[in-house]
């Protein structure tokens, strides 16, 4: 209600009034000058100070030491779980190949060739296709060949459990 004998002011639609607050207190009206230093506070109030950034920068860098031994850790148990999958696939493939042809294979490239493998799996540890390949006498040979009796890991490392890769 507004009018020559209101005791009431209309408030501006250009003041700044905080949520929750009415510009109205009982039957008296807010003063104009506490709405504008409320407004010129929150302007002043915007933004980080240094010191801020700086903690917030060292928690980051702290949480970020933290979790990057986690990180590599879970990486090269996810390399030796796939060095392990690929040994044991290898070497069922060179005994059931062993069994369809009667005689072991030659070299790796006998499996991929004869279709047992699309390719020669890269070592997961060396991320090369380089396998040490075990010789030895054919039982399923006649003539007593040889060929490959087992593959193992060229790597030269050392498992997180304590053994060579190359005697997996």
């Amino acid at each position: 209600m507004t009018g020559k004998g209101s005791k009431q002011r209309a408030v501006s639609s250009k003041q700044f009034v905080p949520r929750g607050e009415l510009p109205l207190r009982g039957r008296r009206a807010v003063p104009q000058s506490k709405l504008l230093t409320a407004h010129r506070l929150l302007l002043t109030a915007a933004g980080f100070t240094l010191l801020e950034l700086m903690i917030v920068i060292s928690i980051i860098i702290i949480l970020a030491a933290v979790a990057l031994p986690q990180y590599q850790k879970t990486i090269m148990h996810a390399r030796e779980t796939v060095l392990k999958d690929d040994l044991f696939k290898m070497r069922s493939l060179i005994d059931q190949y062993a069994a369809d042809k009667g005689k072991l294979p030659q070299s790796l490239d006998d499996l991929v060739s004869a279709g047992y493998m699309r390719e020669v799996p890269k070592d997961p540890i060396t991320d090369n296709k380089d396998w040490a390949i075990a010789t030895g006498e054919d039982p399923y040979s006649t003539e007593g060949g040889t060929g490959v009796t087992d593959v193992h890991s060229s790597a030269s490392e050392v498992s997180t459990e304590g053994t060579p890769y190359s005697e997996w």
